[in-house]
């Protein structure tokens, strides 16, 4: 996982998986920022962590390539940016191409590329926003999407009022997302990203 903050959406994947409703592991954790308080989610659990931030790698080209050998040093299979702040180079997307999910705080195609898409759909006056998992490519915020879950933009909502309830639909999609990958059900085709039935014993 590749983090940036605090770490919400780790701590939720590390519950799913804790309580056996994702059959996964999350081997590395990863940030681009030395106080990103969601490592310590990480450590606490004894999962490895790296840190490749500005101050050791100033140009992004060299930091990321330094998280490029470390996940594939881990050999994972699957990639994902949850509050990572940083746009990811060519050579990492197409190393990872179909590997690598994102979680965005908006229906996407709406909201895209940016940091503040919760205060962008208010300021637009959407009636209707959520939350959008899907697969990275270079064409930023605009992968494959593999699950979206809506959230009702109320009438005294602030940015921090919604951004709460997004975070909490979040918190279910990406669990959601991991499991189907790692149950084998997802299939890319073209733009959109196919959910196969679930296998029978």
């Amino acid at each position: 996982m590749l983090i940036s903050g605090r770490g919400s959406n780790l701590l939720a994947l590390l519950t799913a998986i804790e309580r056996g409703e994702v059959p996964a592991e999350i081997v590395l954790v990863v940030s681009n920022r030395a106080d990103a308080a969601g490592l310590a989610h990480a450590r606490s659990r004894a999962i490895a962590t790296l840190t490749a931030d500005r101050s050791r790698y100033p140009k992004r080209a060299d930091r990321q390539q330094r998280i490029l050998s470390a996940l594939l040093a881990a050999d994972v299979d699957l990639v994902v940016c949850a509050g990572f702040d940083e746009i990811l180079r060519t050579e990492i997307v197409a190393e990872l191409s179909g590997r690598m999910m994102n979680v965005h705080p908006s229906l996407l195609p709406a909201f895209g590329q940016t940091l503040n898409a919760q205060a962008e759909a208010l300021a637009y006056g959407a009636k209707v926003t959520g939350c959008t998992v899907h697969f990275v490519t270079d064409d930023l915020d605009a992968g494959p999407i593999v699950v979206q879950r809506t959230v009702p933009v109320l009438e005294d909502d602030t940015v921090e009022s919604l951004s709460a309830r997004i975070v909490a639909e979040e918190h279910k999609a990406l669990p959601e997302a991991v499991r189907l990958y790692a149950e084998g059900r997802l299939v890319i085709e073209g733009r959109r990203v196919r959910i196969l039935d679930a296998a029978v014993d």
